[in-house]
């Protein structure tokens, strides 16, 4: 039985589709159709069966689904073993941030670290969740979070304020706001679905509710809205747009710490320290987070 047999195999459990499992590993969708099949008819049973275009697994892939984890993450540690005692400042580093700093922060920087290291290639996976970083689905990873996890290490970077942020537009109109007192006064843009359960907006909900005009599931989409004019907008500084006025600091908010991790098994892979070390000093130095 050949391990890339066993990773597809893992793979279309993991995704639930050919699409995705594809896609994960790099190859066409032909190939992991016809390498599926081939390893479905080298061991003689149905791993999968396809229910509305989901491949579900049968009991027999069921219990293979358990013994193959086991050896994907022992394929994993030597892979992160060995990885770590790579010298060579070359070869590509995969970075996981989420949209807010892949938006307006990493282009600039990233292109800046390309000139300066030309031989190492960084891929960026833009997402708001956590990806695993035991099986190196990525290599370093930019988190919002309080104190790491301990099965990662890392430096924290920097504290980044709440801000309250409208358009010129609005201001005009309606004059600029200087504490949370004055925000009684105003059109307040809120959250809605998971995103109202944030300490902020929860604190927005239960205070100013009746000043709400829109609701929104999306940071990106809410400072958007505030742009357009819309009202004003409560929201950390990395999302702060170009179209957008700070009129203060909102206290209730708190603080966002911006953490960069790595995991300890490639912590000395001489890359990995080099775009860490670089991004540390360029978030750290930017004025917008200051």
């Amino acid at each position: 039985m050949d391990w890339n047999s066993l990773k597809l195999f893992l793979a279309v459990a993991t995704n639930k589709s050919l699409v995705g499992a594809a896609r994960q590993l790099h190859v066409s969708h032909t190939t992991a159709f016809r390498h599926l099949n081939a390893f479905e008819k080298e061991i003689g049973v149905r791993l999968f069966e396809r229910i509305r275009g989901n491949y579900e697994l049968t009991e027999v892939g069921e219990e293979l689904l358990i013994l193959a984890q086991g050896i994907s993450g022992s394929f994993d540690v030597i892979d992160r073993k060995i990885m770590g005692q790579d010298i060579q400042p070359r070869g590509v580093v995969k970075l996981t941030a989420p949209s807010s700093f892949s938006y307006e922060f990493l282009p600039s920087y990233l292109a800046d670290f390309k000139k300066q290291h030309p031989h190492i290639q960084v891929e960026l996976l833009v997402t708001n969740q956590e990806l695993n970083m035991t099986n190196r689905t990525a290599d370093i990873a930019l988190r919002i979070v309080d104190a790491p996890p301990d099965h990662l290490v890392g430096r924290h970077i920097c504290s980044i304020k709440w801000g309250v942020f409208a358009s010129e537009l609005y201001l005009q109109e309606f004059g600029t706001p200087t504490s949370v007192d004055d925000l009684k006064k105003h059109v307040l843009i809120g959250a809605t679905g998971a995103l109202q359960l944030h300490p902020t907006f929860s604190w927005l909900e239960k205070e100013l509710a009746e000043n709400i005009s829109h609701r929104c599931d999306d940071w990106f989409a809410m400072s958007c809205l505030a742009e357009a004019g819309s009202g004003l907008v409560i929201i950390p500084d990395e999302l702060c747009r170009s179209g957008l006025h700070r009129c203060f600091t909102f206290g209730p908010g708190g603080k966002n710490n911006l953490w960069i991790l790595t995991h300890p098994d490639l912590r000395k892979v001489e890359r990995i320290k080099i775009l860490m070390r670089f991004l540390a000093t360029a978030f750290a130095s930017d004025d917008r987070l200051a």
